[in-house]
């Protein structure tokens, strides 16, 4: 499949697609399906899947973001008839589908994390590579920003979540920097904040990676509620399928891909180790002896060497999907 698949040309400030072949495939749609795309971005996904469903069928675009829900409207303006955009949280999937009248899918598609044209726009504040707000609101009418955060959260909270978020030993080292320099006044940009972390952080020898990368990672997604969001999408993405219908996720940090590969496992009828899950592990829905799903992509699949050449945004993704049973079927499930 990925040998014969044409690979995206290096782009600057545009978003493509990743492994947008897998996803095509493994979402097996047919002409009149209903495709939800839960991270709406610039609509690549999404535009691939409006192609296959055709006018008989129905693309929903959902993002938190209303200027990339803008966007991925525009990219299928020559779907628009089948084309559905809500703004709003996959955290409130159940209820924005409800709203919109839409009850039921075939696929339902979460590509988790930051696109291409949030990263590069300074005013967003995502990026310490272009000096900008502390800001990191996906939702720019959110309530919480990074500068609260920064300059507010106490320095056990803010080691807490740069060591469990970005998984960075220099949590703590971290947090205290932050907290002593903001004695002084407001740490307010982008530019300011790498400064601090870098001058808490030793790197030893030469390393690929910005002594702010993990701190950036982290601040974001305590900003947005990222794990929290995903851990309540992904029963209700589920539920909403149909028999044989299908949710995937691309994930690029380790946690989120967790949150991702335990879900499968519970809706596979395994814990999250793989063998025999307590009950109140599993959503409420999933009621009744398991499994209520297979898990197609065994430990996940990962973008094939030419697509991280090309875009190496896609160097950390790792994609899953699971197919929902019938009642009737049979029970069977590969390991995660």
């Amino acid at each position: 499949m990925r040998a014969d698949s044409p690979q995206p040309e290096r782009t600057e400030g545009r978003h493509v697609p990743v492994m947008l072949a897998d996803v095509v495939d493994l979402l097996r749609l047919a002409p009149g399906a209903t495709y939800v795309d839960c991270t709406a971005g610039s609509g690549g996904h999404a535009a691939a899947a409006a192609e296959v469903v055709g006018a008989a069928g129905g693309v929903v675009l959902i993002d938190r973001d209303r200027e990339a829900l803008l966007l991925a409207s525009r990219a299928l303006s020559g779907f628009a008839a089948r084309v559905t955009a809500i703004h709003g949280s996959f955290a409130d999937l159940a209820s924005l589908l409800a709203e919109s009248g839409v009850t039921a899918a075939d696929a339902v598609l979460f590509d988790l994390g930051l696109s291409s044209l949030q990263l590069s726009d300074p005013k967003r504040g995502f990026s310490f590579q272009r000096e900008g707000p502390l800001d990191m609101r996906m939702d720019p009418g959110a309530e919480l920003s990074a500068d609260e955060v920064v300059n507010t959260w106490p320095e056990r909270e803010l080691a807490r979540i740069i060591e469990d978020y970005g998984g960075d030993p220099m949590a703590r080292r971290i947090a205290r920097a932050i907290v002593g320099r903001r004695i002084r006044g407001p740490i307010r940009t982008t530019a300011e904040l790498a400064a601090v972390v870098s001058g808490a952080v030793k790197v030893r020898g030469r390393s690929r990676r910005h002594p702010a990368t993990r701190t950036f990672q982290a601040l974001r997604m305590a900003v947005n509620d990222e794990p929290a969001a995903l851990g309540s999408a992904l029963p209700q993405a589920f539920e909403l399928l149909r028999p044989g219908g299908r949710l995937l996720t691309i994930a690029y940090h380790s946690g989120e891909d967790r949150i991702c590969k335990v879900f499968g496992r519970l809706v596979a009828g395994r814990g999250p180790r793989g063998g025999g899950g307590r009950a109140e592990e599993a959503p409420a829905f999933l009621s009744g002896s398991g499994p209520w799903g297979r898990v197609l992509t065994g430990k996940g699949l990962t973008p094939a060497p030419a697509e991280v050449a090309a875009n190496p945004r896609a160097r950390s993704a790792r994609l899953r999907a699971i197919e929902k049973l019938s009642s009737d079927e049979g029970r069977g499930s590969e390991a995660v």
